[in-house]
């Protein structure tokens, strides 16, 4: 920090590549009613911040440049607004919009929730999106004991969440990646599949009953696979063609994300019920080199920056 008064963060003047994201002094939030502000220790990465960075604007969003992404985070409370029940020193995880590639962040108290003991900071600082991510789409797609499930991406943050999920709730999963991210499927709960030309056959010869609903997180090509194998496009949730679903009539996710879900999820981890899988980490300053990762697509599990 420079001083009192101004704080680090990650952050874009200009929308563009990843080399537009820099070290900036950003002004210092405050906590006002109801909020608190969280120094924040790790910061999940993820498409949607890289869509941010390039040029997307989220609904609702009036921020002016310079913008700071990232929209989940883990931290100490070190400071309370009025009316606010939560302590200074509480260990935190929660969710934002943006701001949460920065040493301080400003949230309402709503928005986060105790951080069980044992778990890491970077699972903290990471798990927000995916768990609540792969619980609402679950939910919308009525996933019922019995149901055959496909998820596209099943090796990524999401799937590896919806994968666990969809297991404990009594569903056969089968999911695609890539072939060195088979076992990690299989230890899950999932029966992987590589994707790619004549995906669909190889689901309908594991799949000999159907596949009841699917959700992909992928697009293009493995979208276009589930509509093919799933008979109601109304079973069908896309993560990523959000241009294409209406059209298609199949779903994008609708749910808002809560602390309750949040803090749930976080205690399995810390239960050892849950896996979650960082695959690597970065310093905040290194935070372009983590949007050039993000982008590729590839790999299991999750991104985090440590702050």
């Amino acid at each position: 920090m420079t001083d009192g008064n101004f704080m680090k963060a990650a952050a874009f003047a200009d929308f563009g590549g990843p080399e537009v994201l820099r070290l900036m002094s950003r002004p210092m939030p405050e906590a006002g009613p109801g909020q608190v502000r969280v120094r924040i220790k790790a910061a999940g990465v993820q498409p949607f911040d890289a869509a941010v960075r390039a040029g997307w604007t989220p609904p609702g969003l009036t921020d002016p440049l310079p913008r700071v992404p990232g929209n989940e985070f883990a931290g100490v409370v070190d400071q309370v607004g009025p009316d606010v029940t939560l302590d200074v020193g509480e260990e935190v995880l929660g969710f934002s919009l943006l701001n949460s590639y920065a040493e301080y962040i400003v949230v309402p108290a709503t928005d986060v929730t105790s951080k069980p003991p044992g778990v890491p900071w970077e699972v903290a600082g990471a798990l927000t999106a995916a768990v609540q991510t792969a619980e609402i789409a679950l939910d919308q797609l009525n996933l019922a004991a019995g149901d055959t499930l496909l998820i596209h991406g099943a090796a990524g943050a999401v799937g590896t969440a919806a994968v666990q999920i969809a297991v404990a709730r009594g569903a056969t999963v089968i999911g695609t990646a890539r072939e060195e991210n088979h076992a990690y499927l299989r230890d899950l709960g999932a029966i992987p599949v590589v994707y790619g030309e004549g995906l669909a056959s190889r689901v309908r010869a594991l799949a000999p009953n159907g596949v009841d609903l699917a959700l992909d997180g992928a697009g293009g090509a493995a979208l276009d696979v589930s509509l093919e194998l799933v008979s109601d496009p109304g079973r069908v949730l896309t993560l990523v063609e959000h241009g294409k679903a209406a059209g298609l009539g199949v779903m994008t996710t609708r749910g808002v994300r809560t602390a309750e879900r949040l803090g749930r999820y976080a205690e399995l981890y810390a239960k050892g019920e849950l896996k979650f899988l960082i695959r690597r980490t970065y310093r905040l300053e290194e935070a372009a080199d983590a949007h050039r990762e993000i982008e590729t697509g590839h790999g299991r599990g999750k991104l985090a920056l440590l702050i």
